[in-house]
């Protein structure tokens, strides 16, 4: 059972995955749920649980490319529930992408997926939160992969690492105003579009696992979550390996 209880939630990338599973993690809680995804009746039917589990749930179908349909995301929320305690930004993706393969557009399409998405919410839900009494915390599913470059997934670990360091910047300037921030970098978790890929995928975690990490970071709001240990283990000893040694790793890692 999660400690968050009574409080005003908005998950991005809800429909299903970590997401989804969050979400009826803290439907149990009490709290006044928004979700919202491009797809509406996967997220009908998890608002459906939610209220089911004793929650208050708003679903929003919408694209989290559109910068206007994100700012009116924000604004429905605060306009059924009057404020956000915590926003959870979780949309984006990171297929298996070979850089001999890849093309400009792909690349450019894998940065708005990742990235443009976070800033579409990043920017209305600090606007609402600074005016907010309170403030607020705005949480982001990262990745392990944002903190190096990951052979097959590098537009991925680009488009990561540019919003861990875009909402590093934000934590130190909006502190003042009681805007609390949290990046959260998952390893590899087992959902169906990661099950679709080739791509290897050591110590691969469940989504209902990924999801009680999540719900713990939002509940302690720490600037870093790292999970599970085994592959934040594996990518904090390639860091600081030389170069030469740690490239042969990863080779190796990605070539299974």
């Amino acid at each position: 059972m999660a400690s968050i209880t009574g409080r005003t939630v908005l998950i991005v990338g809800a429909s299903s995955g970590i997401g989804a599973e969050v979400a009826r993690r803290l439907g149990h809680g009490g709290n006044r749920l928004v979700v919202t995804a491009r797809r509406a009746p996967e997220l009908a039917a998890l608002a459906k649980d939610v209220r089911a589990a004793g929650s208050a749930c708003l679903d929003i179908a919408a694209d989290a490319l559109d910068p206007q349909a994100a700012a009116d995301v924000v604004a429905a929320a605060v306009a059924e529930y009057g404020s956000i305690d915590i926003a959870l930004l979780n949309a984006g993706q990171g297929p298996d992408m070979s850089m001999d393969d890849v093309t400009v557009a792909d690349v450019a399409r894998i940065r708005a997926l990742n990235y443009d998405v976070v800033v579409n919410y990043l920017i209305p839900l600090i606007a609402q939160l600074g005016n907010q009494t309170h403030g607020g915390l705005i949480a982001h599913t990262n990745s392990l992969a944002g903190l190096m470059g990951i052979p097959r997934q590098g537009p991925y670990s680009a488009a990561k690492a540019a919003a861990r360091t875009l909402i590093d910047a934000a934590r130190v300037e909006l502190a003042p105003k009681g805007i609390r921030f949290t990046s959260i970098h998952p390893g590899f978790v087992a959902t169906d579009r990661v099950n679709a890929d080739s791509l290897p995928k050591p110590f691969q975690v469940s989504t209902e696992r990924a999801a009680r990490h999540v719900v713990r970071a939002l509940e302690r709001e720490p600037a870093q979550a790292y999970f599970p240990w085994a592959t934040t283990a594996l990518v904090r000893t390639l860091s600081v390996l030389p170069t030469s040694v740690s490239s042969a790793v990863l080779r190796s890692l990605a070539s299974q």
